[in-house]
C-alpha cells in the first residue's frame, strides 16, 4: 500500500502522520515546536521526524512522498520557504534539504493553501470547482479555487485576505500598518487585542491576563457572550460582523459556489450561525452550497493538507 508522511508545522505545535491515499490518517504523533526562524524551524522538523521514525516507523515500507505544510510564503514548485513574516525572511529550500536527509521526494506549501488543498481533495472540492476556504484560527487567511485551480499570486502570497478592512471600526492597529484588519478583530490573536482595548468601556467578567504573552481564549468569551457579559458581546459582535463582511467582500471577486470554514475559532458553530444572519442574501445569491463549515477534522486539517501536498494533488 502506497503512503504518505504528512508534517503540519505550527507555532506551538507539530504533527507528523502517515496518511493513505484517501486520506485516512494510518498513525501520527504529535510534537512540541517553538522556533524563532526557518532555519531553527528547518531544526524542529528534523528532530521530529528522527523521534518520529525512531519510536512510530512506518506503516510498512517507507511513504512515497513527504509533504509539509508551514506558515508564511512558500513557493511550492522550487519547494523554497521564502518568509514566515516580513521581519522573519530567508529563502530556505526545505523540499530538497528533507528529500537529502529522508531519501523521499519532499513537497512544500503554506499551511492554509494545503489546508485548502485538503479541502479540494477530501472535502467540499468533490461538489464544487469554485470555492474559497476561509481559515479562522489564531490568524486569518483565504484559499481561492477557481474552475479547479487553486490562486496562488505572482509572489505565492495570494489569500492573505486577513489584512483586509471589513468596516468594522475598533481603532486598533495591525501588524501590517493597516488599522482595524479583520485579522485584529475576528481571529484567536484579534479576540485578544480587541478585549485589551475595549476592557475599560465595558463591565465584564473576562479574564484578561497582565502578562501580554498569555492570550485571551476565544472560549471564554464565546461562554461569557452566552451570558450577557457586555464585553463579551461586543467582542462577539464585532467579529461576526467583520467575518461576514469579509465573506461577502470575497464572494464578490471569484464567484464561488461554496464558501467553506474552517479553523479552530469556527470549528464549534458559535460564531457560524451569526455569521450567517449577518449575510446578504442578494450578495450570496449564487453560492448555492452555501458559507458552510468544513466536515474535515478542525484537529488534523493541517496533517491532511501536508498529506495532499505529498500526493501533489
Amino acid at each position: 500500500m502506497d503512503t504518505y508522511l504528512g508534517i503540519d508545522l505550527g507555532g506551538t505545535k507539530l504533527l507528523v502522520g502517515e496518511l493513505d491515499g484517501n486520506g485516512n490518517i494510518l498513525r501520527y504523533k504529535k510534537f512540541d515546536s517553538s522556533f524563532f526562524n526557518q532555519q531553527a524551524a528547518l531544526e524542529v522538523i528534523k528532530q521530529s521526524m528522527d523521534e518520529y521514525i525512531r519510536t512510530i516507523g512506518w506503516v510498512d515500507k517507507p511513504p512515497v512522498a513527504i509533504g509539509v505544510g508551514l506558515i508564511g510564503r512558500v513557493d511550492p514548485g522550487k519547494g523554497i520557504w521564502l518568509q514566515i513574516d516580513p521581519k522573519r525572511t530567508q529563502a530556505v529550500p526545505l523540499a530538497r534539504e528533507l528529500s537529502d536527509i529522508y531519501g523521499i521526494p519532499c513537497r512544500i506549501d503554506n499551511d492554509v493553501k494545503s489546508a485548502t488543498r485538503a479541502e479540494r481533495y477530501f472535502g467540499f472540492g468533490q461538489i464544487s470547482r469554485n470555492f474559497i476556504y476561509i481559515n479562522v484560527g489564531t490568524g486569518i487567511a483565504a484559499g481561492f479555487v477557481v474552475n479547479g485551480r487553486q490562486i496562488r499570486g505572482s509572489h505565492f502570497n495570494a489569500g492573505e485576505v486577513g489584512h483586509t478592512n471589513v468596516g468594522v471600526s475598533v481603532g486598533i492597529q495591525c501588524g501590517c500598518g493597516r488599522m482595524d484588519c479583520v485579522e485584529k478583530i475576528a481571529s484567536g490573536t484579534g479576540f485578544d487585542s480587541c478585549a485589551r482595548l475595549l476592557a475599560d468601556s465595558y463591565e465584564t467578567q473576562l479574564h484578561i491576563p497582565v502578562n501580554p504573552e498569555e492570550r485571551v481564549h476565544a472560549k471564554d468569551v464565546f461562554e461569557l457572550c452566552e451570558k450577557g457579559d457586555p464585553l463579551c458581546v461586543k467582542l462577539v459582535d464585532n467579529a461576526s460582523e467583520a467575518l461576514a463582511n469579509l465573506i461577502m467582500n470575497l464572494v464578490r471577486v471569484s464567484d464561488p459556489d461554496t464558501v467553506v470554514l474552517g479553523g479552530g475559532l469556527v470549528s464549534d458553530g458559535f460564531l457560524h450561525t451569526r455569521i450567517l444572519e449577518r449575510l446578504n442574501p442578494t450578495t450570496i445569491r449564487f453560492v448555492k452550497n452555501g458559507v458552510v463549515i468544513t466536515k474535515l477534522n478542525p484537529d488534523f486539517v493541517g496533517l491532511l493538507g501536508a498529506g495532499a501536498v505529498a500526493m501533489n494533488v
